[in-house]
């Protein structure tokens, strides 16, 4: 048994798959150290440098999946990838379809990826720091399920135009300075007091904005959370509404709408022509 470590990096992680599938070392017979954590029965011995004499031919295309595939943390991250990429180099590309039970797993972890992308894409809440004229004129924390901040964040240079801002993370960081965006695979400390701590001067004015327009009528708690799901309330300026919102709707406020002030009243009653 052969164990290897990537530091969860898709670069490291493709050199190590070529040497194997050039020396023909059968899936079964590798792993990936993930977290820290090592097969116990895996050799501690380093491959050699050297390429074997096989030569892989594999689809362009099919790269691009699998870097995709390896921004999700789940269990045999890198593992699946390698019996993916075993199989289609010996002739075998159903394991990149989605009737495959391989492919099927490998699609399911790009479509969690690509949705943990949109998460971001829809929850981050930029803080302004106004006075600031030095650093990330706006500031965000956001706590993605995979690693999508590098990626995903591209997004928000041409949205945030010449502005500095950053977005930290319990795992990674960004920081787009005006010019470049820089990544940080370990988020510095500073950046992540930054995030969790600052002030949001406009605060007070969201939260009555968004009471205001949160309609109980229309509300399908299942729904909601399928597209807000519960995890990211937490960091959302709006989040310590959503409960209470939910609860009053539950409770009779659905039969009155946003104008429950209106309800109350007993009306003008209107004359009608004959």
């Amino acid at each position: 048994m052969i164990n290897l470590d990537c530091d969860d990096l898709f670069d490291t992680w493709r050199q190590q798959a070529r040497w194997l599938l050039s020396h023909e070392v059968d899936p079964s017979l590798v792993s990936w150290a993930s977290e820290g954590v090592s097969d116990l029965f895996a050799s501690v011995d380093a491959p050699p440098a050297d390429n074997g004499p096989f030569q892989a031919r594999i689809p362009l295309t099919l790269l691009g999946t699998l870097e995709s595939a390896a921004r999700y943390r789940g269990d045999q991250r890198w593992s699946l990838l390698y019996e993916v990429l075993w199989r289609v180099s010996h002739g075998d590309r159903t394991a990149m379809l989605a009737g495959d039970r391989l492919g099927s797993e490998l699609q399911r972890r790009i479509k969690q990826v690509q949705r943990e992308a949109h998460h971001l894409h829809a929850f981050v809440r930029f803080v302004e720091r106004p006075q600031a004229t030095e650093g990330p004129q706006y500031v965000a924390w956001h706590e993605p399920a995979h690693d999508i901040l590098h990626s995903a964040s591209e997004h928000f240079v041409a949205r945030m135009g010449r502005h500095r801002w950053l977005i930290a993370t319990p795992r990674d960081g960004v920081y787009y300075d005006g010019q470049q965006l820089i990544h940080q695979r370990q988020c510095p400390v500073e950046w992540q007091r930054l995030a969790q701590n600052v002030d949001d001067p406009h605060g007070d004015m969201w939260l009555t904005y968004y009471s205001h327009i949160f309609n109980p009528a229309r509300l399908n708690p299942k729904v909601m959370q399928g597209h807000l799901p519960a995890r990211f309330w937490k960091n959302l300026p709006e989040g310590v509404l959503i409960p209470g919102l939910i609860t009053q709707a539950r409770t009779g406020k659905q039969q009155d709408g946003q104008a429950s002030g209106i309800a109350g009243r007993q009306g003008k009653r209107i004359g009608i022509k004959r």
